[in-house]
């Protein structure tokens, strides 16, 4: 453990010394790179400075035994030192377990009402704004890509990317089947009805993440369709792109001008390949894949929102609070503490 925050430290402090160098604050995307890479560093960099104050204290606190006015205190001072030591040497060990590189990445969600009619559209549109909400509380920013309206209300699809920090490290735990139970707005007799809704959250790819032939990649361009209003309508500026080898479709037709709709569709389908050569490096590390926190596949049930009894369970780790209402609202954090806490712990026990 000793060794590996040595050489973080020394890493950190020469990520330090290039960032004080003109010449890389004169280049703009060395800058950010490097500070990234530092900012990644820093927890377990100031874990460890902490770590060396208290065993220089404890050096300080067993030569002050010797004093017979001080021995008492002392003693004291040591075993309050220790079990500080103790609880860092803890939270360390999460420091040092091996990062997701995605954790620091915008991401793309996909939420599909799914088995129950309009009810799971309307669910879809509560997830929707559950996602929103937290996603504002996080400080985070929501853009809608793309969207499919419901008459009864809700969505049969909303694609969605979330900008922040670390968007990918908390919303990546989301992806499976959602499950409602409660009495629909369409349901005349006041039964309790079980629909579902999928949600898919993807890393946002770079250019860098994945190659694109553009021979490999069919266009399309045609009218908009929506709630209307400039440019609505008017002109062929929706964008279809077909990926030829995969059959990969993405559509985007949010924004006013056809480049920027191709730009758009072009960073989706980046992502949604990005997303599938990831899945397929997990299906070949198969017993890591298992020991994940749920498997990430849109249909394994990953959580229960009931509303009679005002509930919410997570079924991978066992997790129920009777707080739906606030969760609704996009009180999410409980949720995934406890989920980012109990993957912890799991690749703990691997390690």
């Amino acid at each position: 453990m000793l060794e590996r925050l040595i050489a973080i430290e020394e890493k950190y402090n020469e990520l330090k010394e290039e960032l004080s160098k003109p010449e890389v604050l004169s280049n703009i995307k060395k800058t950010l790179e490097l500070t990234k890479e530092q900012a990644s560093l820093k927890d377990a960099y100031d874990a460890y400075q902490k770590y060396k104050k208290i065993e220089n204290d404890l050096t300080e606190a067993k030569e002050m035994t010797k004093d017979p006015e001080l021995g008492e205190y002392a003693k004291e001072e040591i075993n309050k030192l220790n079990s500080e030591k103790e609880e860092l040497e803890k939270q360390i060990e999460v420091l040092l377990l091996p990062k997701d590189p995605n954790d620091g990445k915008n991401v793309i969600v996909e939420i599909r009402g799914a088995a129950g009619g309009d009810e799971a559209n309307i669910f879809a549109g509560d997830l929707y704004r559950m996602y929103t909400k937290y996603a504002e509380k996080e400080g985070w920013k929501v853009e809608i890509l793309s969207e499919e309206h419901s008459d009864a209300g809700g969505y049969p699809l909303v694609e969605f990317m979330v900008k922040g920090d670390n968007v990918y490290s908390k919303l990546k735990y989301e992806s499976g089947a959602h499950r409602v139970q409660r009495v629909p707005v369409t349901e005349t007799q006041g039964r309790v009805h079980t629909s579902t809704a999928t949600v898919l959250v993807m890393p946002e790819a770079e250019e860098v993440d994945v190659e694109i032939n553009p021979s490999d990649l069919r266009i399309d361009v045609y009218r908009s369709t929506g709630a209307g209003g400039q440019c609505v309508n008017t002109t062929d500026s929706a964008v279809r792109i077909t990926h030829l080898p995969t059959n990969t479709v993405v559509t985007c037709q949010n924004e006013r001008s056809q480049i920027q709709n191709k730009e758009r569709a072009m960073q989706m389908l980046r992502t949604r390949l990005y997303e599938a050569k990831l899945r397929e490096q997990e299906e070949k590390l198969g017993s890591e894949r298992r020991s994940k926190i749920g498997t990430g596949d849109r249909s394994e049930k990953i959580r229960t929102y009931n509303y009679p009894q005002n509930r919410v369970t997570d079924h991978r780790i066992g997790y129920t609070t009777k707080n739906l209402d606030r969760v609704m609202e996009g009180n999410l954090e409980d949720i995934i503490e406890a989920l980012i806490t109990e993957d912890q712990n799991r690749k703990l026990k691997e390690a």
